[in-house]
């Protein structure tokens, strides 16, 4: 039996991900957002915030990567963009390119994304929108969000991190969640590409808390089996 070829990674990576790839993460819709608080969680150095924000959205992100200064996260992105294109060079027919084209384009997405977060981050409002902090623990106000959302971290990592802190993690997206807004995750995978083992278990624990838990579809069909994502309503009024 041929061996599962898998992206290999230790340690959680950086992410600098576009506007456009949340749209399909999530299935945003602008209209629906304007105006809204939003926060991204563990976006590292993606360019959502200050997409978001030129469309009217009041967004900010939370993730420990924004203790550093603009330079450091410049240089380790660029960093972190290589090594992943030269790991995906070795899997290019694993993945489904038909978002992104091909590994070059893929590779320019990411720099640009960077570059328009570091051009957001260094901006003077910069620090009231990007808050240096991580999972399980968002130093936020309860019930301050009207949406929630949270990619390539929970579930990717299943093997780095026990249920346990997945737990307190989704709960804590759910504390800074206004009652009737939505917490959102993608993708509900390993990097095995296999759905996180305990996931039924981790929807029946927010379910029985009040929560409406469900899986829905994505349009971001890039790794594979990486179809859904996790559709959480906070329970009480909207």
């Amino acid at each position: 039996m041929e061996t599962k070829r898998i992206y290999e990674q230790v340690g959680v990576a950086m992410t600098s991900r576009s506007y456009a790839e949340y749209e399909n993460m999530f299935m945003l819709h602008t209209d629906e957002l304007r105006g809204k608080r939003v926060l991204d969680v563990a976006g590292g150095a993606s360019s959502f915030t200050m997409e978001a924000r030129s469309r009217g959205v009041l967004a900010e992100a939370a993730d420990p990567l924004y203790a550093l200064t603009a330079e450091a996260i410049g240089e380790h992105g660029r960093q972190e963009i290589g090594i992943v294109a030269a790991k995906m060079e070795k899997l290019v027919d694993v993945y489904d390119w038909t978002f992104y084209g091909s590994l070059a384009n893929h590779t320019a997405g990411r720099l640009k994304a960077l570059d328009r977060f570091l051009e957001d981050f260094s901006s003077p409002e910069g620090a009231s929108r990007y808050h240096a902090a991580g999972l399980p623990a968002l130093p936020l106000e309860s019930d301050s969000f009207d949406f929630v959302c949270c990619s390539h971290f929970l579930f990717l990592y299943e093997e780095q991190f026990d249920y346990t802190f997945h737990l307190d993690a989704v709960r804590e997206l759910l504390r800074v969640c206004k009652p009737g807004g939505q917490v959102r995750i993608y993708p509900l995978l390993s990097f095995r590409t296999e759905e996180y083992g305990r996931l039924s278990e981790l929807m029946n624990e927010l379910a029985t808390e009040g929560h409406l838990v469900d899986k829905r579809e994505a349009k971001l069909p890039f790794l594979p089996n990486s179809h859904q994502y996790l559709s959480i309503m906070k329970h009480g009024p909207a």
